[in-house]
């Protein structure tokens, strides 16, 4: 269909009203309103679910291979609307759009990975000591509910459609409200590809009015969710009261242990690259960095300098390196975090202010933050912005020690020449993901995800569709 407006999809037809009427979706840009979504609630809810039940028997019931092909039919959709998905999402979140596609890449390889995977369904068969065998067989949880964050929102819904579809689930995704017409352009790639009706739906509109009714389903046997350990809470307390599975990507605020052994520029510049991607709006971004004392100059020196040559600015102008933050809300939660951690010693290294020339739009400038003490906010509380909170430290148990101050383990990384130093970095720090010498921890093929605060459950490599699976177990017994 030509889509100029965000629409929903439910049952295998898109709507551009709703009962809940309309909600606007702001530029981060300029502030001005760049399209209206349907408002979904309590009757699109119900619908969504009763096309989901009337899907699900004959959707498990295809072969793995079959799904495979249907998995691969909407990723080469998405590769044709490569440029389009990028320029919606370079729109509502302000990413510059010479930085979009590759996310749009990222989200093609999921497809195509799952494909894989649905076709390896294969269970398990077991000897029995007793005669007979044991069949350990795969079968689909049922109908999966996914609640998607604003900052990745090709990748994030995607990495949750591909395992369910995968696996043999339809799949329900309420996308966050700032990104309805992204998701409405993968939407679109999934009908074009022939995914059967109720398969695939998606409900825009705020969480309150739609998050509520799937939570209450019986029908809804699984839930995954990205976003932060606040609302992660709440939805697995309501997940108990209907036994639902959990996946759960939740808060992080990801420690860097530089140690002077390392290329100390060629990790500043590594640093900065990845620190400021995304205006900081990353959930694996680094953003307490603990620098070996002898080195902090270097360090700083070099980080500063790459942060000063990023452009600032609107997110459709090819030459910009760096865009706004998304929500007014967060870059003034930003600001109020580095006013706490000056206020506590800290000083500004570079930036810290809004750009000087722009009064429009939620812009900040790629800030860094030198000798910041342990007890500043910005150690404690995910920035989820363009700021680094860089501290010294002379002792290795020390910098481990600092950097598992807080109960979040999404991701942590490492920065050393040494290899037994390099494993034992490995081994202390407190997380799920663990880079060393290098920010690349997010790949189709391997696992993502957290401990403690961070989450549970996997997406993405062969453990993500283990968690939209049921094991039954069968004894074929002859005696």
């Amino acid at each position: 269909m030509a889509i100029e407006q965000p629409h929903a999809l439910i049952g295998d037809g898109f709507r551009s009203n709703a009962s809940g009427g309309k909600i606007a979706v702001v530029d981060p840009c300029t502030e001005e309103t760049l399209w209206e979504q349907p408002a979904c609630g309590a009757a699109e809810a119900a619908e969504a679910l009763e096309n989901a039940r009337k899907a699900l028997p004959a959707w498990s019931a295809i072969h793995g291979w079959e799904r495979g092909k249907v998995l691969r039919r909407i990723a080469r959709e998405m590769e044709a609307r490569r440029g389009d998905i990028a320029h919606a999402l370079s729109l509502e979140i302000g990413r510059p759009i010479s930085q979009s596609e590759g996310e749009v890449n990222a989200a093609i390889e999921q497809l195509d990975w799952f494909a894989g995977e649905a076709e390896r369904l294969f269970g398990e068969t077991i000897r029995s000591r007793q005669g007979g065998r044991l069949v350990a067989a795969p079968e689909p949880v049922g109908i999966v509910a996914a609640f998607c964050a604003w900052n990745f929102p090709v990748n994030l819904p995607v990495r949750k459609i591909a395992p369910a579809l995968a696996a043999g689930c339809p799949i329900i995704v309420r996308p966050s409200e700032q990104v309805p017409m992204t998701t409405t352009l993968i939407a679109d790639a999934c009908v074009a590809a022939g995914v059967p009706s109720g398969v695939v739906q998606v409900l825009t509109g705020r969480a309150g009015d739609i998050v509520p009714h799937l939570m209450a389903s019986e029908d809804v046997r699984k839930i995954s969710l990205t976003g932060s350990t606040q609302v992660g809470k709440l939805l697995l307390a309501q997940a108990a009261e209907t036994v639902k599975r959990c996946s759960m990507e939740l808060g992080g605020h990801s420690p860097v242990v530089v140690c002077a052994d390392s290329d100390v520029e060629a990790a500043a510049t590594q640093c900065a690259a990845f620190k400021f991607r995304n205006a900081g709006q990353v959930c694996i971004a680094p953003n307490r960095f603990y620098v070996e004392e002898s080195v902090m100059g270097r360090f700083l020196d070099r980080m500063t300098s790459e942060a000063l040559a990023l452009r600032l600015g609107d997110s459709r102008d090819s030459a910009s390196t760096m865009g706004p933050l998304a929500l007014a809300s967060g870059r003034n939660k930003v600001e109020n975090l580095i006013a706490d951690a000056v206020k506590r010693g800290a000083r500004v290294q570079t930036g810290g202010k809004r750009p000087e020339g722009r009064n429009k739009g939620y812009f900040l400038q790629p800030t860094i933050l030198a000798d910041v003490p342990d007890d500043a906010r910005i150690m404690a509380e995910e920035p989820f912005g363009p700021v680094a909170a860089v501290a010294p430290f002379r002792d290795l148990d020390d910098a481990i020690a600092r950097a598992n101050s807080t109960r979040f383990g999404l991701a942590a990384y490492a920065f050393t020449r040494d290899a037994s130093k390099a494993e034992r970095l490995s081994a202390g720090l407190r997380a799920g993901m663990v880079g060393i010498n290098s920010f690349l921890i997010a790949h189709a093929e391997a696992p993502f995800g957290g401990v403690d605060h961070s989450g549970m459950g996997r997406e993405g490599g062969r453990q993500a569709i283990q968690d939209y699976q049921n094991i039954k177990l069968t004894n074929f017994s002859w005696a």
